[in-house]
């Protein structure tokens, strides 16, 4: 049996039914003799945990509760554990809330990568596909707001792409090469910010490019929920208002996906 090309990491905690729609579309799309995947439950203690238990095509580690983790850290540290037992020439950060929806979602990241020698990583930086309407009304403030904010002394203030707000390959769906994560010493969590972003920037510095998948084509083979973590537990303080919102997107994804069809479909755990 051929060895696998890509490690997944696949941080949890929490989602009990998105966790096992994330894996069972993955193993229902996927050659699983192709991937190894490792699931990184950060103390979720609810029926998530039990379902990652009770998988044998993946490995799970189980992380403690650290009273000096943000969540963004708890994500971002969870993948750095993972990391040091990837053996694979690439690693593939993903979101339980990240959705495979083709056979051949791998492939077409793969062939991303390896189409330029300099490629570091491919991915996205949000994916999400907004009406064109509202895409067009965006571009026009965003290009207001970058020539008001200078004028006014704001530099570019917060706007998305510039200065610290550089965009860079979000950890719901971010390919690399494995062998130059480790030529530099690179971790997921370098710093306090989210997960990746120092990464790719570094990377970047060391002379490499960063491959950004449009949203309109990557849709086609995977779709992020965005958020399902923090919409799903109180805990978080979402207001209810965003809350009630976000969970309506999820339910409208999962009647698209035929999730309730998946759930149902318990041989796809074996």
């Amino acid at each position: 049996m051929p060895s696998p090309e890509v490690t997944i990491l696949l941080p949890n905690y929490k989602t009990p039914e998105i966790t096992k729609i994330c894996l069972r579309l993955l193993r229902k799309h996927t050659d699983t003799s192709r991937i190894h995947v490792i699931a990184i439950d950060n103390d979720s203690g609810d029926e998530s945990l039990e379902y990652l238990r009770s998988l044998s095509w993946i490995e799970l580690i189980e992380r403690p509760k650290r009273d000096d983790e943000t969540p963004s850290l708890s994500h971002s540290h969870a993948l750095d554990e993972a990391m040091e037992r990837v053996t694979t020439p690439y690693v593939l950060s993903m979101h339980t809330d990240t959705f495979v929806r083709r056979d051949d979602w791998l492939d077409f990241l793969i062939d991303k990568i390896k189409s330029d020698k300099n490629l570091a990583g491919v991915g996205s930086w949000k994916l999400e596909v907004k009406p064109w309407v509202k895409r067009l009304l965006k571009r026009i403030e965003y290009k207001w707001q970058s020539f008001y904010f200078p004028l006014v002394g704001k530099g570019y203030g917060k706007l998305e792409g510039k200065g610290d707000n550089f965009l860079y390959l979000r950890s719901h769906c971010a390919l690399y090469r494995t062998d130059l994560i480790r030529k530099y010493d690179l971790k997921f969590s370098q710093g306090n910010d989210t997960a990746g972003k120092v990464m790719h920037k570094m990377l970047v510095e060391h002379g490499h490019d960063m491959l950004f998948i449009p949203s309109e084509e990557l849709i086609h083979y995977m779709v992020h929920l965005n958020h399902a973590t923090m919409f799903l537990n109180e805990e978080f303080n979402i207001r209810q208002y965003n809350r009630n919102k976000g969970i309506s997107r999820m339910r409208r994804i999962f009647n698209k996906l035929k999730t309730q069809e998946l759930l149902q479909d318990d041989h796809l755990d074996k």
